[in-house]
């Protein structure tokens, strides 16, 4: 059986576990829970990926794959249903760069994130978080632009997208990205009420993780 890594916090692990709840495999994959802090290594993480970050999948054959993006396309190459990675063509180089913006937009947030709940407070970095939020500003912005397109699209590009807009609902929950931008408000609200979406929302736990 192949095991994942996982976590309930991270947007990223979410974003494999949707895969798996859409293509079928959720049975197929031993998910187990492991503690990660950025300040904490974990042992047994690390022996699966040497950068200590969560997801990694371990194959039936002991091959350890790491990160999301590699994940989830693996794990889309095992089934025989409707792919999440489009065939090559314009709809997979549109796909692939929704969720380069949507794990950019997570990187810059879970940055931010760490640097408010992480750094003691008289070592914050103001230019620093400004900066990550002009990057999770500038991202809105770019779904917002291309929002009208995504309507009925189930594929890589939208989950991660999806996951990055619940990421910020889940730890940014005052951003109010919702406001300026009525039409991916209006997407994400409407993918979100997807199974895989529902059963996937991160709890509101420690502090101290994703």
């Amino acid at each position: 059986m192949l095991r994942l890594h996982s976590s309930a916090t991270s947007p990223y692990v979410r974003k494999v576990r949707i895969v798996l709840l859409e293509t079928g495999q959720n049975d197929a994959v031993e998910q187990t829970a492991t503690a990660v802090a950025p300040t904490s290594p974990n042992s047994d993480l690390n022996a699966n990926n040497p950068i200590g970050k969560v997801p990694a999948l371990v194959t039936e054959d002991g091959l350890a794959l790491y990160d999301s993006p590699v994940i989830c396309e693996y794990l889309d190459s095992l089934h025989g249903g409707a792919k999440m990675f489009p065939s090559p063509g314009p709809s997979r180089w549109r796909a692939l760069r929704r969720q380069a913006l949507g794990d950019g937009l997570l990187d810059a947030a879970i940055l931010g994130r760490y640097e408010t709940s992480l750094r003691p407070a008289e070592m914050l970095w103001p230019d620093w978080m400004a900066a990550q939020m002009l990057k999770i500003s500038r991202g809105l912005d770019a779904m917002e632009a291309e929002a009208a397109d995504l309507a009925g699209i189930v594929d890589i590009g939208t989950i991660t997208l999806a996951c990055a807009l619940g990421y910020l609902d889940f730890r940014y929950a005052d951003l109010n990205w919702r406001a300026s931008r009525p039409a991916l408000a209006a997407w994400f609200d409407a993918f979100a009420q997807r199974p895989s979406l529902q059963a996937t929302q991160a709890p509101d736990v420690d502090p101290l993780q994703r």
